[in-house]
């Protein structure tokens, strides 16, 4: 393009928006048919398409004003334009000058370039809005393939020479200038040939020039790309380097790794969709053509292509190994990648033939410090802070600001950049090189005492922080611990390690488990650290305690009935007794109580929950009250005292708006947990309206909560079985499968275990007896010892109802008097009218055991328990059976009776499918 007689440098991507906007001068063009226009079929951002009208401006110099801007809505050219000879001019100016065929030594692709076409497009634009662009990324992320793909696509349109420089083979920066100049073609002595001779010989050409492989000879290319910027308008730079050139007008692109899937199993297609695995199966195919991975496999390829961080090169390498070896030997073998993944093209650079000569090119370009620091480094597993890295880093001679700067330039360390989150962090394959580093230099055991004494103190100031923070903000900036403190504790109860320092993590880490649901985790962790801790050292009494609450609330929530779950309660008390810990007195008192449900001692748990509320009373947080009212009211409620339950639950609920933050000794959220508990109470009065709304909301905030544990509760206590006795069967099968899925996704055992009950019961509700009984067997005789918890007691009633339904009547009755036994047993009293109800039913059915009058006393003898109770909800199931019984016989009046006398009862349950089926047998005896 020439601009009043003068040629001015403009992208071939601003040229074809000029041409656009010419065509229609005068016009508005909408922003997004300009962008349609331009770049058919791609996804690109507003501000690529305000980058390349920024270019237009700064090519039209004074007469920028032409280019109109409409807020919101397009662009508008002003002026008068023609197009000669297809290309676009200013009246007056001279016609473009007309194609000429240039110069390349750009070579034909050998392979398909695999998951850049994103990365392709940028970079392409990029290249048309500035003349200096420098792409980084560590080795083997493929930033040569890439240029050379870039630049071959941009010459059809470039308009001028494209050449690429080769640096690799180069170990003087001194001779940077001489292999451009004879790629150039520059015919001088070597001893001649200067930065000015090359600047002069491309003067005014336009030039596409690629320098590869600069990061060795940083300095010398620096200086080159330099002048040639600064003299030369017309060319266009595109280097490739493992740090940036740090020069006037350079604009870095950060290569990104190919995508990889994430630790969630999912199906075939969502493995081949990443373009990490889509790579590793392309190259395995083509070096051995029978290779075609099973369902099964596809999973192997997803995790090998996680643990080699999407790198292309280690792709490539596993993939050759793959062809030779299979994948299970493969993935197997992974740990000891830099023995395995030797296996590259004969014909590639020598530091590209092996995944260890790829890291040892970058880092032999380091300096001592650096190096030393890489190596420390190597200790985080996964994410880490500056001030992490501080701490870890202390004695070495110089800032870890400055320190993490130089390695992030270099590619050796990945920033991630967030507001108020800022976090590295070292690729896996990075990581295991400078792990092997830091060995062998006899530094691990400095860096990782540093490590985890770092993590044990964050920990603890994790915990303070973990009352004014929300759940899921909480989970958000201290779930990334994790990995590290995994990392620390291998450590510290390793052979080398520091058993103490081991002991203290542990106990600072049972928050971070508990606030992730990982409670099958933490007691492992915390039963090593048991044995192992020393009790003649400093402070190991308070630790001993720590640990033993820290097990008994992992068994409780991790395995319900557990035998060692009381005893380490038991030393949890005595050992706070003993250093008068009123925090620690509550938390065993809870725990115990909450292993009293467990087993099934209900009046044993009442009696701690006053003991708790009692200990409550001397606390200075208002919380922990809360708790002791909580505490009481699930006692009552499973003792099947609905009313007194019901007042110390309300008493909660009220005060839940002075609630400040998260109590210490309760895992789960107080105000969650507090309504699902509410609403089961509400549903068993009669309130059903209330309890429904209240599950509506409750389910709401369970799932915004983020906290694995709470939400499996608020779907099993509340929403599960308020459902499924309200009779709405869609409602109750969507909220099974949420439950199912989730506990799935977490790994909460007892949750899954009664989820896959409920399926049962839903199926069969609707219709597939057959099948819904066979896997409420199935998944009740897996649950073992967990059909005791309280929670099992629906699951255990609905089978007698199935086995009636599929006329195994004699084991209908079988099994409900095993339930009946356990609740008189253990006076879990909340459920036993229903059972009564579901005994009286199946005795009306065919068998030697058929008696009406035996069914008459069960649905009476619950009538009375449920109005005792105040459970409206089995009183009102209770009456329809009987009146249905009585009608039978001929007893409207008394059918009649009864059905009305619940229906007037106070409560708001008549939407609920037993109140409408009372509403139809009252009605149809009013109309005999």
């Amino acid at each position: 393009m020439r601009l009043n007689g003068v040629p001015t440098d403009l992208g071939s991507r601003a040229f074809e928006i000029l041409e656009t906007l010419v065509q229609s001068a005068g016009e508005l063009i909408d922003k997004y048919d300009l962008m349609n226009r331009v770049w058919p079929g791609a996804a690109v951002e507003e501000n690529t398409l305000q980058a390349q009208i920024s270019a237009i401006r700064k090519a039209l110099g004074p007469d920028r004003g032409l280019l109109k801007t409409i807020a919101g809505r397009g662009y508008r050219l002003l002026g008068d334009w023609v197009i000669q000879q297809e290309a676009v001019t200013a009246v007056g100016m001279p016609a473009a000058e007309p194609i000429q065929s240039h110069v390349t030594n750009l070579t034909a692709p050998t392979n398909a370039l695999i998951g850049r076409a994103a990365a392709e497009i940028q970079l392409s634009e990029l290249l048309s809005t500035y003349r200096m662009v420098t792409m980084t990324g560590p080795g083997g992320i493929g930033k040569s393939v890439l240029a050379h793909a870039v630049a071959r696509s941009l010459l059809a349109t470039f308009g001028g020479d494209g050449l690429l420089v080769e640096l690799a083979s180069l170990s003087d920066p001194a001779m940077v200038p001489l292999v451009v100049a004879a790629v150039l073609g520059l015919k001088q002595r070597g001893d001649e040939v200067s930065i000015e001779t090359i600047t002069r010989e491309i003067g005014t050409k336009k030039l596409l020039l690629v320098l590869d492989n600069c990061e060795h000879l940083i300095e010398g290319a620096a200086r080159l790309a330099e002048a040639l910027v600064r003299s030369c308008p017309y060319t266009t730079i595109l280097a490739t380097s493992r740090e940036v050139l740090r020069i006037d007008g350079e604009y870095v692109y950060r290569v990104p790794p190919l995508d990889i899937p994430g630790q969630e199993r999912g199906g075939d297609r969502d493995v081949l969709g990443y373009s990490a695995a889509q790579l590793l199966v392309a190259r395995t195919k083509a070096l051995n053509a029978d290779f075609s991975p099973s369902a099964e496999n596809l999973q192997l390829v997803a995790s090998i292509s996680r643990q080699l961080d999407g790198i292309p090169l280690a792709i490539e390498f596993a993939a050759a190994r793959i062809a030779t070896l299979g994948l299970q030997q493969v993935a197997a073998r992974l740990h000891d990648r830099f023995n395995l993944l030797t296996s590259g093209f004969r014909t590639a650079l020598p530091r590209h033939q092996t995944l260890l000569a790829t890291l040892d090119w970058s880092y032999e370009l380091l300096s001592e410090t650096e190096a030393r620091v890489l190596r420390h480094l190597a200790v985080f597993n996964g994410n880490f802070s500056l001030d992490a890295a501080a701490a870890v880093t202390a004695d070495m001679d110089a800032t870890a600001a400055d320190m993490l700067a130089g390695l992030v330039v270099k590619s050796l360390v990945a920033a991630d950049f967030q507001a108020g989150d800022d976090h590295y962090r070292l690729l896996d394959t990075t990581r295991a090189y400078a792990l092997e580093k830091l060995r062998a230099a006899g530094e691990y055991q400095e860096a990782a005492r540093r490590h985890a004494e770092y993590f044990r103190a964050a920990l603890l100031q994790a915990e303070a922080e973990s009352n004014p923070l929300p759940q899921a903000d909480w989970q958000k900036r201290y779930g990334r611990y994790l990995g590290n403190v995994r990392a620390g504790l291998d450590w510290a109860f390793s052979a080398d390690g520091d058993l103490q320092v081991g002991a203290a993590l542990t106990a600072a880490a049972v928050p971070l488990w508990v606030h992730l649901s990982l409670f099958g985790e933490c007691r492992e962790r915390t039963e090593l650290a048991l044995a192992r801790l020393d009790d003649g050292a400093t402070g190991s009494t308070r630790l001993r305690m720590q640990l033993s609450a820290a097990l008994g609330w992992s068994l409780t929530y991790s395995q319900g009935r557990a035998r060692e779950t009381g005893p380490a309660l038991a030393i949890t008390l005595e050992l706070a007794e003993r250093l008068d810990d009123k925090d620690y007195r509550l938390r065993a008192l809870w725990g115990l109580c909450v292993d009293q449900f467990n087993n099934g001692e209900f009046l044993k748990a009442l009696e701690f929950a006053q003991r708790f509320t009692r200990a409550a009373e001397e606390s200075a947080d208002p919380t922990d009250s809360m708790l002791g009212d909580r505490l009481l009211a699930v006692s009552l409620h499973f003792l099947g005292n609905q009313k007194d339950a019901r007042n110390h639950i309300d008493r909660v609920d009220a005060s839940l708006d002075r609630l400040v933050g998260r109590p210490r000794i309760f895992p789960l959220d107080l105000r969650i947990s507090t309504q699902y508990f509410r609403a089961r109470i509400l549903w068993l009065q009669g309130f059903a309206g209330q309890a429904l709304r209240l599950v509506e909301r409750n389910i709401e905030e369970g799932r915004a909560n983020g906290h694995a544990l709470t939400f499996c509760s608020v779907l099993g206590q509340a929403a599960c079985p308020i459902a499924f006795w309200a009779g709405d069967l869609d409602a109750a099968e969507h909220y099974g499968d949420v439950l199912f899925e989730h506990t799935e996704r977490h790994a909460i055992r007892l949750w899954r275990l009664w989820a896959g009950c409920f399926r049962g019961m839903v199926m069969a509700k609707r219709g597939n007896v057959d099948a819904g009984l066979a896997l409420l067997r199935s998944e009740i005789g897996r649950a073992g010892d967990a059909r005791l918890l309280p929670r099992f007691l629906l699951p255990l009633g609905e089978l007698a109802v199935c086995l009636g339904e599929a006329n195994e009547i004699d084991n209908g009755l079988a099994a409900v008097d095993e339930a009946l036994e356990r609740c008189k047993a253990r006076h879990e009293e909340w459920y036993v009218p229903e059972l009564l109800r579901i005994k009286g039913e199946l005795m009306l059915k065919g068998s030697p055991h058929r008696s009406a009058s035996s069914a008459e006393a069960y649905f009476f003898d619950a009538l009375h328990l449920a109005r005792q109770q105040g459970a409206l909800f089995w009183e009102l199931r209770n009456a329809v059976s009987l009146a249905r019984l009585w009608a039978a016989q001929d007893r409207k009046a008394e059918a009649r009776q009864i059905i009305a006398q619940v229906c007037e009862t106070r409560g708001d349950s008549l939407q609920i499918a037993d109140a409408r089926e009372a509403r139809a047998l009252l009605d149809g005896l009013d109309a005999k």
